[in-house]
């Protein structure tokens, strides 16, 4: 097996990790907001299986990796009931944006630990540089170590940000529909899946101008951690 075997392989548990941590924040947020649907349904755990949307985390993931898609996916959605929640504008707002919000935490939390490892580890900073910049000629233990928490920065941070975006079914759209006239939101809510396969494989350019500069910040506030 190849460090590039290896490299998919990481990218895939770091997906599984990352779909399931927004889908508890989101079912977590939407009981603290008074709906309790997501929590009864066990919906606040890091358990995978209890995430598995077969499109969303079967079907494209494996679809990226035949066709170097970048890896983009999603988990079965958090059910919602707003008629629980006491302001409903409020409470779905919060609901929504707690999902990317985890997203973002992870992919920090990432980096603190990544800069950890590269200060205590013999040569850790070279070896943290050739994983961020795609060579991994070194035999250093710690090489596939860099390559997980890497691919699980990279991947929160892909999450993070493409959640965001508003387009329905994804968070960013319960953020805009509530400031939408209603024949409007109407509309909005029906496009659904439509506009976000168009988004996906019909705007792959779109996509990248919005996460590579995201994902350039991390990796930058990452290698700015070394000893000059």
């Amino acid at each position: 097996m190849t460090l590039q075997h290896v490299d998919i392989f990481f990218k895939v548990i770091a997906f599984l990790f990352a779909i399931s941590f927004h889908e508890s924040a989101h079912a977590w947020m939407a009981n603290r907001r008074g709906d309790p649907t997501a929590r009864m349904l066990g919906r606040i755990s890091l358990n995978p299986i209890k995430h598995i949307d077969p499109v969303g985390t079967i079907l494209l993931p494996l679809i990226a990796m035949v066709t170097h898609f970048p890896l983009l996916g999603w988990a079965k959605p958090t059910p919602v009931d707003p008629r629980n929640f006491k302001n409903p504008v409020l409470d779905d707002i919060l609901t929504a944006v707690v999902g990317p919000t985890s997203n973002f935490l992870v992919a920090a939390a990432t980096v603190l630990v990544l800069g950890g490892l590269a200060f205590l580890a013999p040569g850790g900073w070279p070896v943290l540089h050739g994983v961020v910049n795609g060579y991994m000629a070194s035999d250093s233990l710690f090489v596939p170590v860099d390559l997980l928490l890497y691919d699980l920065m990279i991947i929160n941070v892909v999450l993070g940000v493409f959640n965001l975006i508003p387009v329905p079914p994804l968070d960013g759209s319960h953020v805009l529909r509530h400031f939408l006239p209603e024949r409007v939101r109407q509309v909005y809510d029906m496009a659904g899946i439509f506009g976000l396969m168009a988004l996906v494989y019909l705007a792959p350019g779109l996509l990248g101008r919005l996460i590579g500069p995201v994902i350039g910040a991390f990796s930058a506030a990452l290698l700015s951690m070394a000893p000059s």
